[in-house]
């Protein structure tokens, strides 16, 4: 059995950047966050002893390392986003049981996911799709953030 690859992203954040973005006054960047992904962020600085917004940053660089994973996996087929139409809230990069990151799509994000990257476009669009399999890591060290994201079909084969 080999593994497959769809799309591969890469991400770098300079973090004093990032974070002056994030408290400049009437700036929604703060938005593109959700509850649990600031909650955890909160958390992991409060054990570490070092800022949130370090670990917001590194939660950006996931989320543009997994649109650009997307978007090469699409080739040469249509995006069903824009820059400014991406909602990056809904895509949410969260820390498990274990504190490992991880990739959580809304419903509609993961659909559209699926959609997009249906090997015959025309398509019942009620017919199963393909799932897919995310793989994050995470970084920080001093002033910059990095994240790597890769995106893998799963075979149903495999889950058997």
């Amino acid at each position: 059995m080999t593994a497959s690859v769809l799309g591969l992203g890469h991400d770098v954040v300079d973090v004093p950047t990032f974070l002056e973005q994030l408290d400049m006054p009437g700036s929604t960047f703060g938005a593109l966050f959700s509850s649990r992904e600031r909650r955890q962020s909160a958390m992991r600085a409060q054990m570490k002893g070092d800022g949130e917004g370090v670990h917001l940053a590194a939660r950006w660089a996931g989320k543009e390392a997994v649109i650009k994973a997307w978007e090469e996996a699409l080739g040469a087929r249509v995006s069903p986003y824009t820059l400014e139409t991406v909602p990056w809230a809904r895509i949410e990069i969260l820390d498990d049981s274990r504190g490992r990151p991880h990739v959580v799509l809304a419903e509609e994000v993961g659909r559209k996911l699926r959609d997009s990257l249906r090997s015959d476009p025309g398509a019942d669009p009620d017919a199963p799709a393909c799932d897919h399999a995310w793989h994050l890591s995470l970084s920080h060290d001093g002033s910059i953030a990095s994240a790597v994201a890769i995106l893998c079909p799963v075979d149903a084969a495999v889950l058997l």
